[in-house]
């Protein structure tokens, strides 16, 4: 694809010794490869010659052997080590694992790493399930939130469909039930109902296609473009879609309120990060 878009150069990996960590640095690896970008990656711990060569030997394996990589050695906690890093070293992009419920078969964040989703200065994507082996990504989802933001998340998510091959984008509009303002109660408020529906789904595609238009067509040509308007609660429902379609990757905005209130209610991002669907890329600006 061309090359005048590259929003992500420099991604950030914090590794760990786990029984993971291979498959993590393949896949991360691979990644930075078709994003085009310098991989950074992060042990907080202390360094020593046999942890260096166990990375360095896994590195080795990777497909992609012209990728820039550089390996940082820190000390003290996690969090603000890595978000302090994300700001220094200018990070486009942090990459986490989520963790399996071994019960119940659904993914969840760590407390880190959720912390790190709504605090840290750039875009993060948390992978659910890392493969040593290449897995297509064929179907992407994306928020079409009314939002200042939304253009944005939708720009970057045209160029990570074309970065990984992905042959469809389906952009949401998840829209609010309280925007219909009809009390259903009989055959005549129920038509009326539905009416409104219609308006304001015509309404949000137009809104969205309005986006799409403006894009330069080296990111839409290829690309398979469908709109999705869902009335339910804002990111449950896009959540509970990405499910259903099988989507490869789920794009969202990053959450623009993270005070106490928030933690309590949860609303938007919360409701995804508790139960992923699948690989999640929150699109935040970086100045």
């Amino acid at each position: 694809m061309a090359s005048e878009l590259q929003p992500f150069k420099t991604i950030l990996f914090g590794f760990a010794f786990s029984p993971s960590l291979k498959v993590n640095v393949i896949e991360t690896a691979r990644i930075a490869h078709f994003f085009g970008a310098k991989l950074i990656l992060l042990h907080v711990g202390e360094k020593s010659s046999e942890k260096s060569n166990q990375i360095n030997q896994i590195l080795e394996q990777t497909a992609h052997q012209n990728l820039e990589v550089e390996i940082q050695w820190e000390s003290g906690d996690p969090y603000s080590v890595i978000s302090s890093t994300c700001t220094t070293s200018k990070i486009d992009l942090l990459i986490l694992g989520a963790m399996q419920n071994e019960n119940m078969f659904q993914f969840y964040v760590g407390s880190i790493a959720r912390k790190l989703t709504r605090k840290v200065c750039c875009s993060v994507l948390l992978l659910i399930k890392p493969s040593a082996e290449r897995v297509p990504c064929k179907h992407i989802v994306v928020n079409g939130l009314d939002a200042p933001e939304t253009h944005f998340a939708i720009t970057n998510a045209f160029y990570a469909a074309n970065a990984f091959g992905a042959q469809q984008l389906t952009i949401v509009e998840e829209i609010l039930q309280k925007e219909i303002h009809v009390t259903v109660e009989d055959d005549r408020s129920l038509k009326k109902a539905n009416l409104m529906k219609e308006r304001l789904k015509h309404r949000e595609e137009s809104r969205v296609r309005k986006i799409i238009n403006g894009l330069p067509p080296y990111l839409t040509d290829n690309i398979t473009v469908k709109t999705q308007s869902i009335f339910g609660k804002r990111g449950y429902s896009i959540g509970h879609y990405a499910e259903v379609v099988r989507a490869d990757l789920l794009i969202m905005n990053a959450p623009s309120k993270t005070g106490f209130l928030d933690r309590l209610f949860p609303h938007d991002i919360e409701y995804i990060l508790s139960d992923l669907p699948t690989d999640l890329l929150i699109i935040r600006k970086t100045n």
